[in-house]
């Protein structure tokens, strides 16, 4: 198996949601094919829950990486768990050319483009038309 999808499936059993009980993993390569996994970080203050997806994407920026290839999202879930608008958003910031590969409980994949996801999108070239 592709061990890119691997660590997605492995960064959810590390997942913290004693709330939800919605476990998911996530795993971000980059250009270079370094990969960073994530998992959703619950709080009980539901607002300052993290997902998935941005973990992976947090712990990649601050490490320094600007460029990625593919973001692989695995659920618990019988259909396939595409990112939440917050994570559309923030993907779309620092990966317009993202690749998503949404991972079920069945091991099925389904693939798709961030720019499909989040059509018409908000972002920095709005700000410089100031």
């Amino acid at each position: 198996m592709d061990t890119f999808i691997t660590a997605a499936q492995q960064a959810k059993l590390q997942a913290l949601a004693p709330y939800s009980n919605f476990r998911v993993g996530a795993a971000l390569e980059t250009a270079a094919g370094k990969i960073y996994a994530g998992c959703n970080i619950e709080s009980s203050s539901y607002g300052l829950t993290c997902c998935a997806e941005r973990v992976a994407l947090f712990k990649a920026l601050s490490e320094g990486e600007r460029e990625f290839a593919r973001l692989a999202v695995a659920a618990d879930t019988e259909e396939f768990c595409t990112p939440c608008g917050a994570c559309r958003q923030v993907l779309w910031d620092y990966g317009k050319n993202l690749e998503i590969i949404c991972i079920n409980k069945h091991g099925d994949q389904h693939t798709v483009e961030l720019k499909n996801l989040l059509p018409e999108a908000f972002d920095d070239h709005l700000l410089k038309q100031r």
